[in-house]
């Protein structure tokens, strides 16, 4: 990593404390980032159109087959199942998540060698890997025609730094690629967090998993940016969504985007060429020795055939402190990468030397360099050679000196709204305090430059923090086993649905598919279900905002004999206890389901009470919410699972480490332990705190959220509380009252004004405000966002008796911009000092958004997802 992009990006609480984009306004600077990272996917991929990042590469994997059966338009044969063919040389780890999404979809996957591909009538699609998993690099371009001419489609898992020299899949026709852009500067960190990128053509842009950044213009007409295309979310979809990746990895794609930007075209070529010609020379040198190399066009991983022995070789290696992948019993390959050197190539040519019983030669890595690029410039043949150009946009080719690159970054920082600059009071969000304590192992080399599959007996210390992450979680939830795997909240839902189908069918029950929903519940709820091959079923609320629990007992009666479980969240997404939710979980389990609590509220449960008390058999934990991983500006996330004794046989396994349970569902996730390196910061959150300490912060959490409702319900009607009176952590502020005159999205940009990021907007109940303090706000930022909204109650009376005018009022103008503020003109009917400095406290700490409010349906309706010359 870059030291620039390490100080001014990962360890810099300006990037890594954001809330995902939803307000364009004050998201400007990573919104921009975000259009750098998809510019330089389609650029380097040769497609059309690409996403802000998916979870990992195994996922995205899953999500390209997901899309092919999607737009594909033939049916298969009648009693036959549609057929995705996957490459045997794909990664094993996306290999088992394809297994694993594929089944509950209808999808029987046929994994072959790429020569024995039939695109018969049940085939839709292909995936494959370039270079494959065994390094080798091969022409796509007769593969992609056969399938084309069935109408079948191809996806490709391709390597970002290896397509600045070789042509891009898009080049030879491929549907969609995708991958993993870790080698853009961000660390190992024994598995993740790292960002997939997804590209495809320009016809499957509303088709495209995960989220989309788009260019549009604001009331202005200035150019502005924003996520475009929303209704393909899942929030808004439920179980009709296009996928449900409600965690992407905003922050790694933005440190591969700056990657990118900061050596430009030009350097990320050289670095690819040093890693191509140092492999080169590795090859040849071990060609003196005898050792024969069998891939027939690489980039930068040389199979090797060890006649010598391979145990001999690798056993040898690790006393050299180097690790070989052992393909069988006669081959190893090697990957070179952007840190390996001369030396390290000398070292690997003494381990086989030393195999072999012969003296290590003298190596001189830049004598072989010349020698073998006189002959050819290549280890692959010319038409394998890149010949399109990428990253000709000035942002890739203007900031490459430390200085530049700085000041860069931070110009887009300015333009974000973070903790760092004020209370997020976001509902169901949990913007809280992520500790720089914590958060400071993340980038210790001995966490952050270890491999995910390096063996075991390397990774005791990460062993060590995953036994008492796990032994933690087990206690706070008070269940038996814990998965660590799932690395996002979503993931999370999945991994415990797959969980629940996997113990109904192993007792015969594999009718048990029907899934009940409050109405209340996150849209992602619905859309994991629908993944996990369930039906949905939807449970009222009832006038308090709990399960209506007579609807809840007749839909169980009426499903009886194919329900699977209930998926409720406590406390419930209106930000109240269940006071039922004990009678809510012994109906389930009466008529023979399972309940699954969604976590996303564990905020207000940490030593106070536990899933397994409430009668849950299984939940989700958000990590990056209840247990301090930062949200990074929409990702990245953790959403581990943790099951009842008798589901804990269950749990995600995986095809290279072992893990899981004792009748492992297939991997939900790249790397066993998911997004590994941000455990970290969990681990260090609970034991810092200890038992008193967490349940302080929920004592807090709760706390502030009524402390919100004292002071506030003067001005806005709470729309639930229970009995007592009394909300959990969060609370909705009902804002219908105020239609036509002012809306809530009115209320929510005009927050900008006074230097506040806005609650959560019409969520789960349409035109209300959904706000969540957590424990890490002190009284005078409390009071403070108060001030705002009772200043902005009095603005919206002003409105509504007429003393403001109806359409030129502060509300309808808001965010209000320093070019509207400084303008030699000022044409309102309001003074400006109203405008942008309507409390004392604001001119203190006034944040200048950089943009006014964003046309979100010109940028649907003019789509520009990447950066134009």
């Amino acid at each position: 990593t870059p030291s620039v992009i390490l100080r001014m990006v990962m360890e810099n609480p300006g990037w890594y404390t954001p809330y995902t984009p939803y307000q364009s306004e004050i998201a400007q600077g990573r919104l921009e980032s975000l259009l750098n990272f998809q510019t330089m996917v389609t650029d380097l991929t040769g497609m059309e159109v690409a996403n802000a990042s998916l979870l990992d590469e195994a996922t995205a994997a899953a999500e390209a087959m997901a899309l092919m059966r999607r737009v594909y338009t033939s049916k298969p044969a009648a009693g036959q199942r549609p057929v995705c063919l996957v490459s045997d040389r794909c990664l094993p780890q996306t290999i088992d998540v394809l297994h694993s999404r594929a089944e509950p979809l209808g999808i029987a996957l046929d994994v072959v060698p790429i020569d024995r591909m039939s695109f018969d009538g049940n085939a839709f699609g292909a995936i494959v890997q370039y270079p494959d998993a065994l390094g080798e690099l091969y022409d796509l371009a007769p593969l992609v025609d056969r399938a084309h001419k069935a109408g079948a489609l191809v996806a490709v898992g391709a390597d970002l730094l290896s397509l600045t020299l070789v042509t891009p899949p898009g080049d030879m026709g491929a549907d969609v690629v995708f991958g993993n852009a870790q080698r853009f500067g961000v660390p190992l960190g024994y598995g993740g967090p790292h960002a997939a990128f997804f590209a495809a053509r320009q016809a499957f842009v509303r088709q495209l998993p995960g989220r989309l950044v788009g260019v549009s213009v604001d009331v202005h007409g200035h150019q502005s940016y924003r996520m475009t295309l929303a209704t393909r979310e899942q929030h808004i979809r439920r179980e009709r969504a296009t996928s449900n990746i409600c965690t992407a990895q905003v922050l790694l794609a933005n440190m591969a985007a700056m990657y990118a930007v900061y050596h430009g075209p030009q350097g990320l070529r050289a670095i690819a060429a040093r890693v191509h010609t140092l492999a080169r020379v590795l090859e040849a040198e071990l060609a003196a020795l005898g050792v024969k190399q069998l891939n027939a066009n690489y980039f930068d991983t040389l199979r090797l055939d060890v006649s010598a022995g391979v145990e001999q070789v690798v056993r040898l290696a690790r006393a050299a402190m180097m690790n070989f992948h052992v393909v069988d019993a006669r081959t190893v390959s090697v990957s070179l990468n952007e840190t390996t050197s001369p030396s390290d190539v000398r070292d690997i040519v003494s381990v086989f030397a030393a195999a072999a019983g012969a003296r290590t030669p003298a190596v001189d890595c830049e004598a072989t360099a010349r020698r073998l690029q006189a002959s050819s410039p290549d280890a692959f043949t010319p038409a394998l050679r890149r010949k399109s150009g990428y990253l000709t946009h000035p942002t890739f080719n203007s900031h490459h000196s430390e200085t530049e690159m700085m000041r860069y970054i931070r110009s887009l920082e300015r333009k974000d709204v973070g903790l760092d600059t004020s209370m997020i009071p976001l509902g169901s969000c949990t913007m809280k305090l992520n500790p720089a304590t914590a958060m400071r192992p993340v980038t210790w080399p001995a966490f952050g430059r270890l491999h995910p599959f390096v063996p075991e007996d390397q990774a005791g210390g990460y062993a060590e923090v995953f036994r008492e992450l796990e032994a933690a979680l087990c206690e706070i939830t008070g269940f038996a086993r814990v998965s660590l795997q799932p690395n996002s909240g979503a993931q999370g839902e999945l991994a415990g649905l797959m969980v629940i189908r996997a113990y109904h069918r192993d007792r015969g029950e594999n009718d048990r598919t029907v899934v009940l929903i409050p109405a209340s519940a996150h849209g992602t709820n619905a859309a994991s279900a629908a993944m996990a091959g369930m039906q949905v079923v939807v449970v009222r609320s009832s006038d308090d905002g709990g399960v209506d629990v007579e609807d809840l007992r007749q839909k169980a009666a009426q499903h009886r004999a194919r329900l699977a479980c209930l998926m409720v969240t406590y406390p419930s997404t209106h930000g109240v206890f269940e006071d039922d939710i004990q009678a809510i979980c012994t109906i389930v389990h009466e008529h023979g389901g399972q309940v699954y609590m969604d976590g996303a509220n564990m905020n207000a449960q940490v030593g106070l009470t536990s899933p397994a008390s409430i009668g849950a058999d299984v939940c989700h934990l958000n990590l990056h919410k209840t247990f301090a991983i930062p949200h990074g500006g929409g990702g990245p996330g953790m959403g581990p699972i943790g099951v009842a004794a008798h589901l804990a046989p269950y749990l995600p396994g995986h095809p290279l480490v072992p893990t899981g349970g004792e009748r492992a569902i297939h991997a939900v996730s790249a790397a066993p332990r998911g997004s590994a390196s941000i455990l970290l910061i969990s681990h260090a959150y609970i034991r810092m705190l200890g038992a008193d300490g967490l349940m302080d912060a929920t004592r807090h959490a709760i706390l502030n959220a009524n402390y919100l409702k004292a002071r506030l319900e003067p001005h806005y009607p709470v729309l639930y509380a229970r009995g007592n009176g009394r909300v959990a952590h969060e609370l909705i502020f009902d804002l219908r009252a105020f239609k036509p005159h002012v809306d809530e999205m009115d209320v929510a940009k005009r927050l900008i004004d006074y230097g506040f990021h806005a609650p959560t907007v019409s969520f789960p109940v349409a035109g209300t405000l959904m706000v969540e303090p957590t424990e890490s706000e002190d009284k005078a930022e409390l009071d403070r966002f108060c001030d705002a909204m009772i200043a902005i109650r009095r603005e919206i009376e002003a409105v509504m008796s007429g003393k403001a005018h109806a359409d030129d009022n502060v509300l309808k103008n808001a965010p209000h911009t320093a070019a509207m503020a400084t303008a030699g003109e000022w044409t309102h009917s309001y003074p400006r000092e109203q405008a942008v400095f309507p409390l004392p406290f604001v001119r203190e700490r006034k944040f200048w958004p950089p943009v006014g409010r964003v046309d979100n349906v010109f940028g649907d309706r003019n789509v520009v997802c990447r950066l134009c010359v």
